[in-house]
């Protein structure tokens, strides 16, 4: 893992961490806290449900596995920070860590639907937004805050979203959030929030400061530090993004025939139809294989070869969802003050030998 910083904890794996297995092991999961991992004792831990709800719940960890059925979902989280590190080469962006392309992960989540919960809750009609609070304070917040953050309510009573307990198979680690913690596929991964206490059913979107100035895309003359709550951009859903996970950047590889392979990611509704991948900067491209896709909440693997000749080669590929809309090219078009979304083309440089 490449840690970013030590406390609060973030870090990302290794393209070829990645590229293992189309399920991303706990250990290789990338980690983004906001504050430090709070120590939630998992017997008093409670979960309170409240708002525009006919009636306030509170449950227990053991009421939320007895009194809901558990559901399987396999989804990518990503964060919305990912391969930020390409928007600082065209402009630096101070104070955000500079994340590569590892923040990005795949696993099988298991927990009670967060529809089943609101049911049981008793959603009002004008309750058009449902907020989650976590555990975690963060300093980052103005003021210090717990982290919290809101989704519509359309996608707040989708079945694939979770109260996810388990991550692969195993006890959701404290790192990613245990005991519980929200899974929103499709979205960026700061609304799958962490350490979940409280539910909060609203007429409006979360008034908390991750979801009202943080995640917020910005115009490039933007000063994030002045802007008041509300302005900019809500990031919710995940714009159409890929990534080359083999041959690593920097590597060299043998002249000749090249495998090249890697993922694509398209959020919400949203599904990947093709991936291009070139050797000439666009000039001309291959179209890669769509590989089996775990589910429809999860990146889709794709593979192809290009033949490269000695000397350095850049490999690019770009991604297609099934609304039609293209990777961009150019990063520099995309640069944004908190350095979000950057889903330009992916770029790989070799050397071949």
């Amino acid at each position: 893992m490449t840690v970013h910083r030590y406390d609060p904890f973030n870090a990302e794996p290794s393209r070829a961490a990645l590229a293992k297995a189309s399920i991303t092991a706990n250990e290789a999961f990338y980690v983004r806290n906001h504050g430090p991992a709070p120590q939630v004792d998992p017997a008093s831990w409670r979960l309170r449900v409240d708002g525009l709800v006919e009636r306030d719940l509170e449950l227990s960890l053991k009421e939320l596995g007895t009194h809901f059925a558990e559901h399987e979902v396999v989804a990518t989280l990503q964060c919305a920070g990912n391969r930020r590190r390409g928007l600082i080469d065209v402009r630096d962006i101070p104070g955000e860590e500079p994340w590569g392309p590892g923040a990005t992960g795949t696993a099988v989540w298991c927990g009670a639907r967060l529809c089943d919960v609101l049911a049981a809750a008793g959603l009002d009609d004008d309750a058009h937004h449902v907020a989650f609070l976590g555990a975690d304070v963060s300093e980052e917040a103005k003021p210090p805050q717990a982290f919290g953050a809101s989704i519509p309510r359309h996608k707040a009573m989708a079945a694939e979203v979770l109260l996810a307990s388990n991550m692969n198979g195993r006890p959701l680690p404290r790192v990613h959030g245990a005991p519980v913690r929200v899974v929103a596929p499709g979205y960026i991964g700061a609304r799958s929030v962490k350490w979940l206490e409280r539910i909060t059913a609203r007429s409006g979107p979360s008034d908390n400061y991750f979801q009202t100035q943080s995640y917020r895309l910005l115009p490039p003359e933007a000063d994030p530090d002045s802007l008041a709550p509300g302005e900019g951009v809500a990031l919710g859903a995940i714009a159409v993004n890929s990534d080359i996970l083999v041959p690593d950047d920097g590597a060299h590889v043998p002249a000749g025939r090249l495998a090249v392979a890697g993922y694509a990611l398209a959020g919400d509704d949203r599904s990947i139809v093709r991936v291009d991948v070139s050797i000439d900067d666009g000039g001309s491209w291959r179209q890669a294989e769509l590989l089996d896709q775990p589910s429809a909440w999860s990146w889709r693997r794709w593979e192809t070869d290009v033949e490269v000749r000695p000397g350095p080669v850049e490999i690019v590929a770009r991604a297609w969802d099934s609304a039609a809309a293209v990777q961009p090219e150019d990063p520099a078009q995309l640069w944004n003050p908190k350095g979000y979304v950057n889903n330009a083309w992916a770029r790989v440089g070799v050397k071949a030998v």
